[in-house]
């Protein structure tokens, strides 16, 4: 199935945070899906109701809602440079979903976007001709990705993010509000790059790049336990 299908599907969402609650509008709002219910994990799930829909356990979400019958849509965070949403996204895979993405009307996009599974891509997003887009990413709104790009899988760019023609960005990068990268740029696994920063050059895997200049900051971006919000999103 064609992650961008536009043949109705049932819908369940992972999760019950403000990221689900989005989802869940935005699929009753501006797609042909119809979302039947949410699934968390058992561990969190504090209620059997979620925006008025049954809310299930994931470990047995296939007992309610098969996936013979409903694909899954996953609205996961970027904790962890988006491993969390790696290992939930593989979790649904295995037992036999097929994961949806969805793509704003209000995005500007044109023939040819490859787009994979489980995409959340909001309004605004400036999207060129020739821009390929690995699996599982999140685009917030106001983006421009730049004609020839092609982005990885677990991406998180968050909102007003440049990013110039033919550039790279590979897999578990993160992007803070206002950065902006640099044409022909190779940004390299798990890189961090923070709210305002600047790329100019190459980054290095699981590097951390603050401010305007970009400066590299100590350590790996998957030691930190969690990205602030401020940084977007």
């Amino acid at each position: 199935m064609n992650p961008l299908t536009t043949d109705p599907q049932k819908i369940v969402i992972f999760g019950e945070s403000q990221l689900a609650s989005l989802a869940h509008f935005y699929l009753t709002h501006d797609s042909p899906h119809e979302v039947a219910a949410f699934t968390v994990d058992a561990a969190y799930r504090k209620a059997d109701t979620y925006e008025d829909l049954p809310l299930v356990d994931f470990e047995r979400v296939t007992d309610a809602y098969p996936p013979e019958d409903y694909c899954m849509f996953l609205p996961v965070s970027f904790k962890r440079m988006s491993h969390l949403r790696r290992e939930k996204y593989e979790a649904a895979k295995a037992k036999g979903y097929r994961l949806i993405s969805y793509v704003s009307s209000k995005a500007t996009t044109w023939p040819g976007l490859d787009v994979g599974e489980n995409c959340f891509i909001f309004e605004d997003n400036t999207i060129q001709p020739f821009v390929k887009i690995g699996d599982n990413c999140v685009l917030w709104s106001g983006n421009h990705i730049g004609h020839h790009t092609t982005i990885g899988s677990h991406v998180f760019v968050t909102s007003q993010v440049v990013i110039s023609g033919a550039c790279t960005i590979h897999d578990h990068a993160f992007f803070g509000v206002n950065a902006t990268v640099r044409d022909e740029t190779i940004v390299g696994e798990a890189t961090l790059v923070g709210m305002g920063a600047l790329i100019t050059r190459d980054t290095e895997p699981y590097s951390i790049h603050l401010g305007a200049k970009g400066k590299i900051a100590r350590g790996k971006s998957v030691e930190l336990d969690s990205i602030s919000h401020k940084s977007g999103g």
